[in-house]
């Protein structure tokens, strides 16, 4: 069964508890995520407002190496983009990056976010029945947030940027004799007013397995949660969440 490409925390890594690859391994993956996306946003945590956004189709990829040396992580790096546009009828006044609307506006909104995670992990079990990593992420989140009012023309423009760093968890179950394995993975941080999770729950489907190359497809369902307090000036209370299909190639 394929390994999944997990993260691993630092203090357990010295202490020498995980276990290493045995051989080197290069994977490529990715998947189409059909998301819809909710919740609200603004420049407090007391002021902010709900709008509806768009269902879109965001992309996601990674790459991954993993090697036989005990105490160095392996390594994953992992780019997804959450690109939506939205809007809402104020009942109340909002203010956005300084910009005034009162109540009754018309605001058109353009969320457009992406990140890439750099994950460490290690391998406790890696067999054909069962896999389990677990780890550290470091979430580099770069987004850009326009609202405007359709009547008046005012405009805010917001740019954001920061390192969420997160805990990651996966785990996978093999079916024998089937060619199916189960897999769930997690990254996830909760502290004060900011929760902030990306978790995903599927399937996977062996179409190639020999020494050369593996190649498998994936079908599943993620959800997100960003819940941000003050990132750079920007407070969210967002959701993402859909099903997604995929494939993974192993070198």
């Amino acid at each position: 069964m394929k390994k999944t490409l997990l993260a691993a925390s630092v203090a357990v890594l010295m202490c020498g508890t995980a276990q290493a690859d045995t051989l080197l391994g290069l994977y490529i993956g990715g998947h189409m995520w059909a998301n819809e996306t909710s919740g609200s946003f603004g420049e407090g945590s007391d002021n902010q407002t709900v709008f509806d956004f768009d269902d879109k189709k965001q992309g996601s990829f990674y790459v991954a190496f993993e090697h036989p040396i005990p105490l160095i992580p392996n390594i994953k790096i992992a780019s997804t983009t959450l690109d939506t546009v939205g809007g809402t009828q104020l009942t109340s006044s909002f203010t956005f990056d300084q910009v005034s609307y009162a109540a009754g506006s018309t605001l058109d909104t353009t969320l457009d976010a992406s990140f890439v995670d750099y994950t460490l992990y290690y391998e406790v079990f890696d067999n054909d029945l069962l896999s389990f990593d677990f780890g550290i992420t470091a979430r580099d989140l770069d987004a850009n947030i326009q609202v405007a009012d359709q009547v008046t023309q005012l405009q805010s423009d917001l740019d954001v940027s920061g390192i969420i760093p997160m805990f990651y968890l996966s785990t996978i179950i093999g079916l024998p004799f089937t060619g199916l394995n189960i897999f769930a993975e997690a990254n996830f941080l909760s502290f004060d007013d900011q929760t902030v999770y990306d978790a995903q729950i599927g399937v996977s489907y062996s179409i190639l397995d020999n020494l050369a190359v593996d190649f498998d497809v994936t079908l599943g369902y993620r959800t997100m949660k960003m819940e941000l307090n003050d990132l750079d000036g920007f407070y969210s209370d967002l959701t993402y969440d859909g099903f997604f299909a995929g494939a993974i190639v192993h070198f």
